[in-house]
């Protein structure tokens, strides 16, 4: 909370961008236990200010800020302040730029406000952040907003969940679909079948198990309740408008393991910023934000009613329904969740190279330990198909050995990696033949990072001096997320020279998608726009694909470097980032 103005603290309730006047500021943050209701259930978590609400701090581009942060709990904790530009030691990462924030102390953040936009703070202490301890920040431009509005809203998503971080990360270890809710049965088996015939089907179950991989495990974690700003969809977060004004909606993905796909059904969605820098406008009807993404969005809602926000799990396994309306009590219809996605072999990238599957045989196969329940074999006619060399009787999709698998009549272009290419809107940072691209639920136009451009250079278009390989690996069977098969613990430090242009080459070879992010410095997509590619904080790599970014050097000091799912951080995808030269 700020103390120079006593509208401050009513910002903050009510989320609203107030446009004061630039001045240096000093702001009141308390992280306290708090006891979180989703009304679905209610758990112990970490918060800001003694609220499940998250806090929003609105800050002028120019000001100097002071931070107070007293630490209330029994641990250390720390608070970064995400994608904003700042000392390395204001950061707050312990271990790399300061040491925490100890039990009852009370530690001052100093540093100038050099941007404007949309971001966000969270604890980078343990599984604080998934736990609760995630806010908002507003930082209103020194000439005003380039694409002005009559209301605006913070709209910020998470994935709360009744297990704690901590708890999570022992279970996803322990087994890694041990919150795979979504398995699949006999009964889709014998769906595929019909739909693909039997062999196929088998064999890409015997491919899967192979693998010891499930195409549904889009999600490391299920069971959760997603809300928005704190409120779930019973809860019914409201934004009022009047009928004819445009509205801001700045959407925050603060989710520990979930992007969200968003949408605001009979309204058409005006993108204007991505992760705090303005955007040439793009008129969308959906959109995929990535974990550790912010987009700024306009809709100009023309009918005293109520309109719904959807902020649907790419797994699609939860939904949460925000509500815009004219008056305070209304509720926004609620949709129907879409079906579930299945993962396809082009999601696997580097995880295929290597096997052989000419002689699959698919005697032996043991189906027994699947599931049957709910299996209706009235409807299923089988008199057509092939199935001579079939012995089904031994059939064990489980703890297969896949070092006799030929894999060479299988055409591996679908899953190698891609670069940026023409396709379906919002498809071309996908793998093509990805399960995973996505599609607009009212079948127009989808949001991808193609269709950014930014409405301002931000640095001048000039070729990189070097080039380096992120290769993000991992093994989901065992729960080990890494870069370049090496940990974060057994690994070096990235070293950078303070101003030259590096240009980074992302490899995904897992299966799924990583939101990495690069604290201190912008990261720019290479869209093909030169000067005006999009200037990001978080980039979305996803599997089996190769993405490009191009960063300026221009923060000397040590950064982190990770993927932005928390349990994927715990669990090795991070690196220290050092800058050297520069002013000290």
């Amino acid at each position: 909370m700020k103390h120079t103005n006593f509208l401050r603290p009513l910002a903050v309730v009510l989320g609203l961008a107030l446009g004061l006047p630039a001045q240096a500021g000093t702001y009141d943050i308390t992280v306290d236990k708090v006891r979180i209701d989703t009304g679905t259930f209610k758990k112990n978590g970490i918060g800001y200010n003694n609220s499940q609400t998250p806090t929003i701090l609105h800050f002028q581009e120019g000001e100097d800020v002071v931070i107070r942060v007293k630490n209330n709990l029994r641990e250390s904790t720390s608070i970064h302040w995400h994608g904003l530009i700042l000392p390395f030691q204001q950061d707050g990462v312990p271990g790399i730029s300061f040491n925490g924030i100890k039990p009852g102390e009370t530690f001052t953040y100093r540093f100038p406000i050099e941007q404007a936009g949309t971001y966000w703070f969270h604890s980078h202490s343990g599984f604080q952040e998934p736990d609760g301890a995630y806010g908002a920040i507003v930082i209103a431009p020194k000439g005003g907003e380039a694409v002005p509005t009559d209301r605006d809203y913070v709209v910020q998503f998470t994935d709360k969940h009744p297990h704690s971080g901590s708890r999570i990360f022992r279970n996803l270890k322990s087994s890694a679909d041990y919150y795979n809710r979504s398995q699949r049965t006999a009964q889709d088996l014998i769906k595929d079948a019909g739909a693909e015939g039997l062999k196929a089907a088998l064999q890409d179950r015997k491919m899967w198990g192979a693998m010891r991989m499930m195409p549904t495990d889009i999600e490391d974690v299920q069971g959760f309740t997603p809300l928005i700003n704190g409120a779930s969809t019973q809860q019914n977060w409201t934004g009022i408008f009047k009928p004819g004004e445009k509205v801001r909606l700045r959407l925050i993905n603060s989710s520990a393991t979930t992007y969200f796909d968003v949408r605001v059904p009979g309204l058409k969605m005006t993108v204007v910023q991505a992760d705090g820098n303005d955007v040439k406008p793009v008129v969308v009807d959906e959109l995929r934000i990535a974990v550790a993404e912010t987009y700024d969005v306009i809709v100009q809602p023309r009918e005293a009613k109520a309109y719904s926000i959807i902020g649907e799990s790419a797994g699609r396994t939860a939904m949460v329904r925000g509500t815009l309306a004219p008056s305070a009590g209304m509720v926004g219809p609620y949709y129907k969740m879409r079906p579930q996605p299945l993962l396809t072999m082009a999601d696997m990238g580097g995880m295929m190279s290597g096997m052989d599957h000419s002689g699959m045989d698919m005697g032996g196969m043991d189906m027994s330990g699947m599931d049957h329940s709910g299996m209706d074999m009235s409807g299923f006619d089988m008199s057509g198909m092939d199935h001579s060399g079939h012995d089904m009787s031994g059939f064990d999709m489980s703890g297969m050995d896949h070092s006799g698998m030929d894999m060479g009549g299988m055409d591996m272009s679908a899953g190698m990696p891609v670069v940026p290419s023409e396709g379906a809107p919002g498809a071309a940072f996908y793998a093509p033949g990805s399960g995973l691209i996505p599609t607009a639920a009212n079948g127009g136009k989808f949001l991808g990072y193609e269709d950014l451009t930014a409405r301002k250079p931000l640095y001048r278009d000039r070729p990189a001096t070097r080039e380096i390989e992120i290769r993000l690996t991992g093994n989901m069977e065992r729960y080990i997320w890494s870069i370049d098969g090496v940990k974060y613990e057994d690994a070096d430090p990235i070293r950078l020279k303070y101003g030259e242009r590096v240009r980074f080459k992302f490899v995904n070879e897992t299966m799924m998608a990583h939101p990495m992010h690069l604290h201190g410095m912008w990261s720019i997509i290479d869209t093909g726009k030169g000067a005006y590619d999009p200037v990001k904080h978080t980039v979305s790599v996803a599997p089996g694909t190769t993405l490009y970014t191009e960063t300026e050097v221009d923060a000397p000091g040590q950064w982190a470097f990770h993927c932005h799912l928390s349990y994927h951080m715990a669990g090795g995808m991070f690196r220290k980032v050092i800058v050297e030269g520069g002013p000290s």
